[in-house]
């Protein structure tokens, strides 16, 4: 591949470490509207189980798809490291790995604490 259809590519797969996000989102958006209203005071158990294991899947769906970037967009930058008089655009992008770790390790930590207090908001 030369090196602007490499620069495609890293694009594409920021988009999807951002699209994966949208779903989640919008559960967790639906979540936070309904424990502020007090809905699942009143609830029944089995549909605030239900609420926990829809945000779950979902937030466990987007992880395992943002991880499967992640990893590609490692090899990714390998090989935009390799690339023959390198624009300096280029050269930022493949020395970027350390950023590529800080979003994975940003999508573990931030899932746990989100999932924490999905647990908390609808169990109460």
């Amino acid at each position: 591949m030369d090196e602007q259809a490499l620069l495609k590519l890293w694009n594409e797969k920021r988009m999807q470490i951002i699209l994966a996000q949208v779903a989640p989102a919008l559960v967790l958006i639906a979540v936070f509207v309904l424990a502020a209203q007090g809905t699942f005071a009143n609830a029944s158990d089995a549909s605030r189980y239900l609420a926990i294991a829809v945000a779950a899947s979902t937030g466990l769906l987007a992880v395992v798809s943002q991880f499967a970037v992640i990893r590609e967009a490692e090899a990714l930058l390998h090989d935009l490291d390799r690339v023959e008089n390198a624009s300096a655009l280029t050269k930022k992008i493949a020395s970027s790995r350390s950023f590529l770790s800080l979003t994975a390790a940003g999508v573990i930590g931030l899932s746990l604490v989100i999932f924490a207090l999905v647990v908390w908001s609808v169990l109460g």
